[in-house]
Formats: structure tokens, C-alpha cells, sequence
């Protein structure tokens, strides 16, 4: 499916084709997470990390700045809304 990709990886790491596959398909299934998913993972991450909602609200609102495809800003509500419902 990404043989140009898979040979690039093969040629300039020293990845196996079949690790080079799976990096890639990791790499896309990464990207192809909603913002409402990555919104919740993260929550559920920075949690079990011992932050607090004030912390955790913070972070995700930077880190969705920098997203690949970085979604429209969001609200505090809005990411509460979609953590909580």
C-alpha cells in the first residue's frame, strides 16, 4: 500500500520491511484519531499521571495547537463536554 514509504524506511533505518509496515500503519492510525479521541486518551494519560482537570485541560488545549491537522480551538467547555459528555 506504501511501497515508495516502506522502501525509504527499508533503505535509511535499520527496519525489516515488516517493522517498516507496521511503523507506518502506526504513524497513520495515529493521525487518523478524531480530536474527540485524542481529547479523551489524553485525559485518561495525563490522569493516570496524577495531573489534575486545571493541568490536564491546559495541555490538551496546546497540544491540539500542534496537531498535524490541528482542529478549530476549542473551549474549555467543549473539552470538558467531550471528556464528560
Amino acid at each position: 500500500m506504501h511501497d515508495e514509504l516502506v522502501d525509504h524506511l527499508t533503505r535509511t533505518t535499520p527496519l525489516s520491511r515488516g517493522e517498516a509496515l507496521r511503523v507506518i500503519q502506526d504513524v497513520l492510525a495515529y493521525f487518523d484519531e478524531t480530536t474527540e479521541d485524542h481529547v479523551r486518551r489524553r485525559h485518561r494519560e495525563l490522569q493516570g499521571q496524577g495531573l489534575v482537570n486545571t493541568e490536564i485541560f491546559d495541555r490538551i488545549e496546546a497540544e491540539l495547537r500542534h496537531r498535524a491537522v490541528a482542529p478549530p480551538e476549542l473551549t474549555l467547555r467543549q473539552l470538558r463536554r467531550i471528556v464528560y459528555g
